[in-house]
């Protein structure tokens, strides 16, 4: 669970860095240089996408720990204890 905590908490800064990054980006772009103007949306994509891909990274792994740890409790309950020890 401290692992799943700890990956919430880096999804959480992560979705605030990205929509951060999409407030700054949300001005139009103005260059009388087509080529510049696809590169620079071009930037700006990649770095919108790896932003949003790290915030899911963290998130999906968050929620694959928490679901581990569930699946490891309810094992432990419905489990039937032996008796005598190996």
């Amino acid at each position: 669970m401290t692992g799943a905590l700890i990956a919430g908490s880096l999804a959480l800064v992560m979705y605030r860095l990205t929509m951060a990054i999409v407030s700054t980006y949300d001005k139009p772009i103005a260059f009388n240089n087509p080529l510049a103007a696809r590169l620079a949306g071009l930037v700006r994509t990649m770095i919108v996408g790896v932003s949003t891909l790290g915030t899911m990274v963290f998130g999906i792994v968050a929620l694959g720990l928490v679901a581990l740890a569930l699946q490891l409790l309810i094992q432990r309950f419905t489990k039937p204890q032996d008796a005598t020890p190996d």
